[in-house]
C-alpha cells in the first residue's frame, strides 16, 4: 500500500472515531472477512472463503481499518498477523458472524414450521446426567425444537460460550475473571471413581490405596479441568512424584474405549462410569480421594436476554438437579 495511504490511517488514529460513523459505514463483509481472517491469517485464503478476489479483499480490509481507525493487521510475508487493536476487532467479529448464522439457522427453522433451536455446552458428567434427562423432557414438550448438544472441558466451552458458538453452557467457571463475564448458577456435586478394564490386577488388591496406582498409565483430563486438579492434588498427597504414562483427552468415549482395551486407569465422574461399571464393562478401584469436585451449574452470558428456549431449558434444569438431590 502507498505511503500516503499509511499517512491517512496514523492521522485516523491518532483521533478517535465516531461511533456514529462506524454504525453508519461499518457493514457485515467487513466483519465477515476479520473472522475469516483472523481464523486463517491468510488473505488469499480468505478471499477465496468470500468467493470475492484478492484484490476486493484487500479493499475491504483497508476500509475496514479506514472506519475503524485503527490498523488491525500487520502484513507479513507469510501471514497476516493480528495487532493488539485486531484481536479485540476480531473477538467481536467472530461473535457477530456466529449470531447471525444463529438468527439465520432459527428464522429458517421457524419457517418450515420448527420451534427454534438450541445450542447446549456440557461436561461429561453432566452430559451423562442431568443434561441428558432435560434433553428428553424438553423434547417431549417440544419435539420440534432443535438441539445440538456439544460435550468438552469447561475451559474449552467457556471460550465457546464467550464467542457465542454455544447458547448456555453446563460446567464451570475455570478463571476469576470468567465472574465478571458469565451467570453461574450451582447445580450439583461430582462424586468420582477410579476406574480401569474389567480384568485389570489391581481389581484384585482388597484396599487399594492411591500409591498402589503410581505403576500404571492413565487417561487423564486437560490440564485446565477441576478432575484433573484433584487428580494432581490426590497423587502428590501420596507422594507419587511421577507417571509411568499418559493419555490427555476430554473425551469420555475415548476414555472408555481405551480403559476397555488396555491396562490404563483414569479418574472420571460417577456419572459418566457408573452405568459401565454396573454393567460389568469397567471395573471401580475403592481408593481414598480428598474430596468431591466442586460443583458444576448452568453457565449463561452476562446481562443478556436469553431466548424462550433456553429459559425453558433451565427451567427443567433446575427441576431434574433437585429430583437428582430428593
Amino acid at each position: 500500500m502507498s505511503k500516503a495511504w499509511f499517512t491517512c490511517m496514523a492521522k485516523h488514529s491518532a483521533s478517535a472515531v465516531p461511533s456514529v460513523s462506524v454504525l453508519t459505514r461499518l457493514r457485515f463483509r467487513h466483519l465477515q472477512l476479520l473472522d475469516i481472517l483472523g481464523r486463517t491469517r491468510n488473505l488469499r485464503i480468505a478471499a477465496e472463503q468470500m468467493h470475492i478476489t484478492q484484490p476486493a479483499a484487500t479493499k475491504i480490509l483497508g476500509d475496514t481499518e479506514a472506519i475503524l481507525g485503527a490498523r488491525l493487521f500487520e502484513r507479513l510475508p507469510r501471514e497476516m498477523r493480528p495487532t493488539e487493536l485486531g484481536t479485540f476487532a476480531l473477538r467481536y467479529a467472530g461473535a457477530a458472524v456466529a449470531d447471525l448464522g444463529k438468527f439465520v439457522n432459527e428464522l429458517d427453522a421457524l419457517r418450515m414450521g420448527g420451534h427454534g433451536h438450541l445450542t447446549v455446552g456440557a461436561i461429561s458428567a453432566s452430559a451423562a446426567g442431568v443434561v441428558a434427562e432435560a434433553m428428553r423432557d424438553i423434547l417431549r414438550e417440544r419435539p420440534l425444537l432443535r438441539i445440538r448438544l456439544v460435550e468438552q472441558s469447561s475451559d474449552q466451552l467457556v471460550v465457546w460460550l464467550e464467542e457465542r458458538k454455544i447458547d448456555i453452557m453446563v460446567g464451570r467457571l475455570t478463571e476469576p475473571h470468567h465472574q465478571a463475564l458469565f451467570d453461574f448458577e450451582k447445580l450439583s456435586l461430582e462424586p468420582v471413581w477410579v476406574v480401569c478394564g474389567k480384568r485389570h490386577p489391581l481389581l484384585g488388591l482388597a484396599r487399594p490405596e492411591v500409591a498402589d496406582l503410581a505403576g500404571w498409565p492413565w487417561i487423564l483430563y486437560p490440564p485446565a479441568t477441576a478432575i484433573r486438579h484433584l487428580f494432581e492434588e490426590t497423587v502428590a498427597a501420596a507422594g507419587i512424584r511421577s507417571l509411568v504414562g499418559m493419555v490427555e483427552t476430554p473425551s469420555i468415549f475415548s476414555a472408555l474405549a481405551l480403559l476397555q482395551t488396555t491396562d490404563m486407569l483414569s479418574l472420571q465422574p460417577r456419572a459418566a462410569v457408573e452405568k459401565y461399571v454396573d454393567e460389568g464393562l469397567l471395573g471401580r478401584l475403592d481408593v481414598p480421594i480428598r474430596r468431591t469436585m466442586p460443583h458444576y451449574g448452568i453457565v449463561t452470558r452476562k446481562n443478556e436476554l436469553l431466548s424462550e428456549p433456553m429459559q425453558a431449558f433451565i427451567s427443567i434444569l433446575r427441576s431434574v438437579a433437585e429430583k437428582s438431590h430428593a
